[in-house]
């Protein structure tokens, strides 16, 4: 142990020795992943900026410098100053202050006019108030549940300080053996569809890359986290792709067994997951099931997230680095690439992606500075999965509108909450504006309305075209007043029995939530349709209704159990996916830069892993693997 804690004070002392005494240095400390430099003189260290940036090259870490708490500004004279500097044109909307960080969070209409001309403003305020200022941009719909995250983070900041500086500790710890061996096991995820997981493990360190949880299968509901390989107290860090919870919905569950590490991701993903996690434990109360973890878990989880930005390389191990890539799939979802050793090692996991063009986000990244083992999504990798060209998809889909609404009658678009209903969205509000169809009310219920409030929070992670849109033609399609919210359950039969309209609804599956109190509602009348735009899972009422059922059993309001003839007309319209289909996995393969040494696929039934894999060992000559669950592969 002696040479883990010279490691700690060298690092710290090198950063001490490297900077002027004129910059009045109280302390140095591991902060998670950072190193921060708490300065009593703060304003040489950011006038002369260059010289930290250089500094944090030569040593390869993440330097940040944090004015010591005792010189800065009280909270009301700090906020006064800010509101002195900055132009009323700005239209501050909020001012929060972030201990940990020493960060003051100023919230407004127009962060330009916050930042100034080349960071003048922000500079100004540095220098007058001593707090680091956090710009951003006022979002368009108000997400009550960022705000809670951002107060569970301030309220807890001495917490959660306190734990950084663990974590950080065992971040830049001395690396104690370095033999090279690397190993990935399969916890969940591989040759199936739901519960991603998978462990790695080094000679110095244990990673875990997602932890999911199947919604749709009991049986396979949870990760093998019982594999003798893997111990959560040896853990040292878990990164999550994105939100979804069959990749993040046991992240809480690790919290709740006594893991206390760091959790990457980036900023979307954490407001996302949150969200979706606790509708998990919500929907599970309300139908008797088991719930794994409790809301406290959440919290916790919450409380040791690091977000990331894409590209921003962070070391969450002695010998691993870590840089999130778009993943194109939902909004803030990553490509997951991990630097193993000094640059011995490189694996690139897609987790789920999209390499192709959407209305909601750019394709994903295929370009990485180096690759030995890629790890690809094979949820449409089987010869028969063709996607047909966007335009005709689009085409189809606002000629089943059209049709309907001529026939007085109502579409209901059951819809995933996060990602496929804002795409969805953004098809309907630029059909609706070009006249390619009618404009009808557009009924919206259900999570989406929190999930578009947190999209309209990130719009720098979405489509170059939306954020056009948004932040230099002043128009945000999300605010089109063809959206009608629903905020209560009783307007639905009003909004049924009223003029014909647009209806999109949770659930995706139809497998709970206000979808399937419209459908009861619609399904005897001929004139009106449902329309399928994503996956139908086996088992599910979709998947059943898909299949020509002409008659379910369903309960209606009082609970009594009543038959629902199905005479509507039921469509499915593919080609909306937030994955790519077969076709678009082997060109991002081909496309991938460094080309890889070895391809292992995951997420996709086992047909589609095994095909997939055969494919591309056979096209591009490298080793390809489909792994099962609780299978471990050597990869050094």
């Amino acid at each position: 142990m002696g040479s883990n804690n010279n490691n700690h004070v060298d690092l710290r002392e090198a950063v001490l020795e490297a900077l002027p005494r004129s910059a009045a240095i109280s302390s140095v400390e591991y902060e998670g992943p950072e190193i921060a430099i708490y300065s009593k003189a703060p304003k040489i260290l950011l006038d002369d900026g260059d010289m930290i940036k250089s500094l944090a090259r030569k040593m390869r870490k993440r330097l940040v410098v944090r004015s010591a708490p005792e010189v800065r500004l009280g909270h009301e004279e700090a906020e006064k100053t800010v509101r002195e500097l900055v132009p009323g044109d700005a239209e501050i909307t909020s001012i929060d202050f972030d201990e940990s960080r020493g960060e003051v969070i100023i919230e407004a209409q127009k962060p330009g006019l916050v930042i100034g001309r080349g960071g003048s403003t922000l500079r100004e305020i540095t220098r007058q108030t001593f707090w680091r200022p956090n710009v951003m941009r006022t979002p368009p719909i108000e997400s009550k549940l960022i705000k809670q995250i951002r107060y569970i983070i301030q309220s807890e900041a001495a917490t959660r300080n306190k734990s950084f500086r663990e974590i950080g500790r065992r971040i830049h710890r001395a690396p104690l053996v370095d033999n090279g061996w690397i190993r990935l096991t399969a916890l969940g995820g591989f040759r199936e569809v739901g519960r991603q997981c998978m462990f790695l493990q080094t000679s110095e360190s244990n990673v875990l890359i997602e932890c999911g949880v199947n919604v749709g299968t009991p049986s396979k509901a949870f990760p093998r986290l019982d594999m003798p390989e893997f111990n959560v107290d040896k853990l040292d860090a878990v990164v999550i792709s994105h939100a979804h919870l069959d990749h993040c919905g046991m992240v809480p569950f690790l919290f709740k067994y006594g893991y206390r590490g760091p959790v990457y991701m980036t900023a979307p993903t954490l407001n996302l997951s949150t969200l979706l996690q606790l509708d998990y434990l919500d929907v599970a109360e309300r139908e008797g099931k088991l719930r794994p973890y409790r809301d406290r878990d959440v919290k916790e989880a919450i409380l040791h997230t690091i977000a990331l930005s894409y590209g921003e390389v962070t070391d969450i191990a002695p010998d691993v680095r870590l840089t999130l890539h778009n993943a194109g799939h939902i909004l803030g979802s990553s490509i997951i690439h991990l630097h193993i050793g000094d640059g011995q090692y490189n694996l690139a996991y897609t987790g789920d992606f999209k390499f192709g063009r959407s209305r909601l986000l750019e394709p994903a990244t295929f370009t990485f500075p180096r690759l030995e083992t890629l790890i690809v999504e094979s949820t449409y990798g089987h010869p028969t999965d063709k996607m047909p060209p966007r335009q005709e998809v689009e085409r189809r889909f606002a000629s089943i509108i059209k049709k309907t609404i001529s026939r007085g009658g109502t579409v209901l678009i059951p819809v995933l909450a996060v990602g496929r209903a804002q795409e969805i969205m953004l098809v309907l509000e630029d059909l609706a504006s070009k006249k390619r169809i009618p404009r009808v009310p557009v009924y919206i219920e259900g999570m989406i309305a929190q999930a578009t409030a947190i999209h309209t929070t990130h719009p720098e992670a979405l489509s170059k075209k939306i954020r056009e849109m948004i932040f230099h033609q002043g128009v945000n399609p999300f605010l089109n007043d063809i959206f009608v919210q629903v905020d209560n359950p009783d307007q639905r039969e009003e909004i049924v029995e009223g003029e014909p309209c647009v209806i999109m609804a949770t659930s995706g599956m139809l497998a709970g939530g206000p979808s399937v109190d419209y459908f009861r509602l619609l399904a005897p009348e001929e004139k009106n349709t449902l329309m399928f735009v994503s996956y139908q899972g086996e088992g599910t009422l979709g998947r059943r209704i898909q299949k020509g059922w002409k008659e379910i059993q369903m309960r209606n309001r009082e609970g009594r159990t009543t038959v629902v003839p199905v005479n509507l007309q039921v469509e499915t319209v593919e080609g909306f996916s937030g994955h790519s289909d077969r076709k678009q996995i082997l060109n991002f393969v081909k496309r991938v830069q460094p080309h890889p040494e070895r391809v292992l696929t995951c997420h996709g039934e086992a047909s589609k892993c095994l095909n997939l894999a055969s494919t591309i060992h056979k096209s591009l000559k490298v080793d390809t693997k489909a792994l099962m669950v609780t299978e471990s592969v050597k990869l050094r």
